[in-house]
């Protein structure tokens, strides 16, 4: 997959009303060759203007999130479902989100993630292809087309502040990425135990991640 020619249309894409209005489009930060893929719903003012996923308050917070698990923005992808920002940080509207899925159809498929963690409803919606919302979506593991599914709670919604189970939405978030350690530290265990016994399971197992969310 040619996902520099993807990047490039991205970029120039008109697909949708969102093109009138943006300031650029925000393709992705991080790392597309990493294992584990966060995934939000849609930029907002500060990504807009820099074109980069996920920057100022909540940014910080994802930041701070994942330095808890030890990883950074280097060692994971972070993309969002629509690529533009819908005016006044407005909802996606779903013929936005259906002319943007090829673009995260292709990152997912270009980098066969092993963990994907989704913040918020629409990325958890998108990617469990469900209407289950995120508050009972979370504090669990789903398996789809070979990848771990961790949904949590949005970052700008934990600064908003709240409760949720009798703990911060803030720490319900903590709980929700020790276990996207807890699902990482047990994947490399089982890869691990695999290939001390037979290559040939591993080429199998890695057949199984073919027409990733196409």
């Amino acid at each position: 997959m040619d996902i520099e020619a993807i990047r490039s249309e991205a970029l120039t894409c008109t697909k949708c009303r969102l093109a009138e209005t943006r300031t650029q489009v925000v393709w992705a930060d991080g790392s597309l060759d990493s294992e584990v893929c966060i995934i939000g719903e849609a930029p907002g003012f500060n990504e807009d203007k820099q074109g980069v996923p996920f920057v100022g308050a909540a940014g910080q917070l994802l930041d701070t999130l994942l330095a808890e698990i030890d990883l950074d923005r280097t060692q994971a992808a972070i993309v969002n479902v629509i690529k533009c920002r819908p005016p006044g940080n407005r909802d996606p509207q779903t013929d936005e989100i259906e002319a943007c899925r090829p673009y995260l159809s292709a990152q997912l498929n270009y980098m066969r993630p092993e963990v994907i963690i989704t913040l918020g409803n629409f990325a958890t919606k998108f990617i469990l292809d469900s209407p289950v919302g995120i508050t009972r979506a979370r504090g669990q593991v789903y398996a789809r087309k070979g990848a771990s599914i961790v949904p949590t709670f949005h970052p700008a919604a934990a600064l908003r502040g709240g409760r949720f189970g009798g703990i911060s939405t803030i720490d319900a978030m903590r709980e929700d990425f020790r276990l996207v350690r807890n699902v990482l530290d047990e994947r490399r265990a089982a890869a691990e135990a695999r290939a001390a016994t037979s290559t040939e399971s591993i080429a199998a197992d890695g057949a199984e991640q073919l027409d990733f969310f196409g």
